[in-house]
């Protein structure tokens, strides 16, 4: 008797004919993750099963928690003799390891050779349980259900359940490009887009002298904590200070927010093509600043007919903080660091932008060889470089 990890899918299982795909994926997912430690999968159209080589189990567990596409993660007994007798005496054992009252046994029989079927072993197990312990069946809201899985290669029982991430594995549904500010929204964002089986290239957009290392290396920061979740992601960083710049010493200043945001996804498509992202991911909700107004943000997207992916559109501010303190961006994304869209903020912007006066305020200024030239010198940070400058 061993213990191995067992993975259960949860919504991978509505993706029929896909599903071999997502699973792949997932397994290629676990891998890499769990580089560092020596172990053997097992997986099937419905389970996942990891076998660790050494005394390591519980460290393999706090890694498969950062994994999107798995429902739960399950610690099992496992052995090969799935004999009625070694059954009983395994569950049973387990069984008295907890403190709890009520029992429910739900047997899963894939080995359809078996000779036992599944409500009998249920019945069998209980009844031993119930002769060798004080436990009591409940079998509507037991404290405790104690699964036995029968396959081919033995039985797995197991009566405690680690909740997965959820969602889809990475890379399944392409790649998209967010656009991270040091705030704490576009961080949740991009691990909301994650979750759904997007890998994420991150757009920085720094007005340096305008803005500082500090905002750079707080930006870095958050991208590292996101990769704890992504796969390989890229830190591109743009140079915007010569754009921003020329909005401000040219055009109407109270719309200086609506056409600076216009120029960043004027960049942000042409980046996100060249880097074969198939939509762009902000932090933006509906309504709270004056960008965010729905007025404002048809003007700003009339630059692009790329997809663009706001997750957090109906989410209030609430919301958005405690999903940020769960993936562990908060404390970085409050640090009092300025990055480019809080540097040169009007003192009334527009919440209500005229489109027709906005084209005729751009039409002042030349910006695209700006846009060119910050396109082509886009710089590449290496999230796994050490920064000795990095907060």
């Amino acid at each position: 008797m061993k213990k191995v990890i067992l993975i259960k899918y949860g919504e991978l299982t509505t993706k029929k004919d896909n599903r071999k795909f997502f699973i792949k994926t997932l397994k290629k997912n676990i891998f890499n993750k769990l580089s560092s430690f020596d172990f053997d999968i097992i997986d099937d159209y419905y389970r996942m099963f990891i076998i660790p080589k050494h005394d390591d189990i519980d460290d393999i567990v706090l890694h498969l928690k950062d994994i999107f596409g798995i429902h739960e993660i399950v610690i099992a007994l496992y052995s090969e003799d799935a004999s009625e007798d070694n059954i009983k005496k395994i569950s049973l054992e387990l069984m008295k390891e907890s403190n709890l009252k009520t029992f429910k046994v739900e047997t899963n029989r894939s080995d359809k050779s078996y000779p036992i079927k599944s409500m009998d072993m249920n019945n069998i197990v209980g009844g031993y349980i119930l002769k060798n312990t004080s436990f009591k069946v409940d079998v509507h809201n037991p404290e405790v259900l104690l699964n036995i899985e029968i396959r081919k290669e033995g039985v797995y029982i197991y009566n405690q359940r680690i909740k997965g991430l959820g969602g889809y594995p990475v890379s399944t549904l392409g790649r998209a490009l967010l656009m991270l500010s040091g705030g704490i929204d576009s961080p949740v964002a991009g691990y909301l887009t994650i979750k759904r089986g997007v890998e994420l290239y991150y757009l920085y957009f720094e007005s340096r002298p305008h803005t500082s290392i500090e905002a750079r290396n707080k930006v870095i920061s958050l991208a590292r904590k996101l990769e704890r979740f992504n796969s390989g992601g890229k830190l591109l960083v743009v140079n915007f200070t010569k754009i921003q710049e020329a909005i401000y010493k040219n055009l109407d200043p109270s719309y200086l927010i609506t056409i600076m945001r216009r120029k960043m996804y004027t960049i942000a498509e042409r980046i996100a093509k060249k880097n074969h992202c198939l939509a762009i991911v902000n932090g933006e909700s509906v309504g709270q600043v004056a960008s965010q107004t729905l007025s404002s943000i048809l003007a700003v997207n009339n630059v692009t007919n790329y997809p663009i992916l706001r997750p957090l559109c109906s989410f209030d501010k609430l919301d958005i903080i405690e999903i940020s303190k769960k993936i562990d961006t908060y404390e970085t994304s409050i640090l009092p660091y300025e990055d480019c869209c809080t540097v040169f903020v009007p003192r009334h912007p527009v919440i209500n932008p005229n489109l027709k006066h906005i084209i005729e305020e751009e039409k002042k200024f030349d910006f695209e060889p700006l846009i060119e030239e910050a396109v082509n010198s886009v710089e590449i940070i290496d999230l796994k470089e050490k920064i000795s400058d990095l907060l």
